[in-house]
């Protein structure tokens, strides 16, 4: 699926649930901001997350009580209608294409749509670490992971309990680092020899639906776990499978 046929779609699916909603005939109103770290972590033990460093930002939309989050490293403010969230520019713009995910989730949680979609905060990410690595371990056995996306705690994690951990990034800070015993490869010299060659199980940040390359991750021939509150909403429109615990 190319970036422009996802994002078509996504708004499509999205518009088509405003309207069953009444929603265009009404004049609701939705708000987006970003988050400071301790507002979307809260306190936490570890200090390599990315979003305590400032290269990633969350952004929160509110629409009736429903609240969803994105991260991206264009936050935005917003203050309309969702018509006017439905004429953003997504596929081009990407302060428009991350309001437009994080009021996607904050809508789609607001009519139980969806779940998780607001971040864990404090012990919240070791936590769902271990249910995470719990997880992977009872389901699929000792498999080959690739993890896309340097999420500390759940990379401490699944290295700790698998023989064959590898994780990608974008990050330069953090490429060519050993992270936790695994060294942090490229995300997009490394991805073919990684995720389409070597991996049994690919465990990608929703966070690649703000840039788009999530499609790299679609209908790739093997089992795809979305992570992350990022991608709430998408992934049940779209039927992606997810692992989060969040809330």
């Amino acid at each position: 699926m190319t970036k422009e046929a996802l994002f078509q779609t996504l708004k499509e699916k999205f518009e088509k649930i405003v309207k069953e909603q009444g929603l265009l005939e009404k004049s609701v109103k939705v708000s987006c901001r970003a988050l400071s770290p301790q507002e979307a972590i809260g306190d936490t033990e570890r200090k390599d997350f990315p979003i305590l460093s400032g290269r990633d930002i969350m952004i929160q939309a509110e629409f009736e009580g429903g609240i969803g989050q994105a991260f991206t490293n264009t936050p935005a403010v917003f203050g309309g209608s969702i018509k006017e969230v439905l004429e953003l520019d997504i596929l081009n713009n990407d302060y428009d294409r991350g309001i437009f995910i994080a009021v996607l989730n904050a809508v789609m949680r607001r009519f139980q749509m969806c779940e998780m979609s607001i971040h864990c905060k404090d012990n919240g990410p070791e936590d769902c670490a271990v249910k995470a690595a719990d997880y992977l371990w009872e389901t699929y056995g000792n498999i080959k992971i690739a993890q896309i996306g340097y999420q500390p705690a759940i990379l401490e994690r699944i290295s700790q309990r698998f023989d064959q951990v590898r994780v990608l990034d974008l990050d330069p800070e953090n490429v060519g680092d050993v992270r936790y015993g695994v060294e942090v490869l490229d995300g997009i010299k490394d991805y073919e020899s990684t995720v389409l060659k070597w991996a049994d199980l690919v465990l990608c940040t929703g966070s690649t639906l703000g840039n788009g390359s999530i499609v790299n991750f679609l209908d790739i021939g093997k089992e795809v776990l979305f992570y992350g509150t990022t991608a709430a909403g998408a992934a049940a429109l779209m039927g992606w499978k997810r692992l989060c615990f969040a809330d």
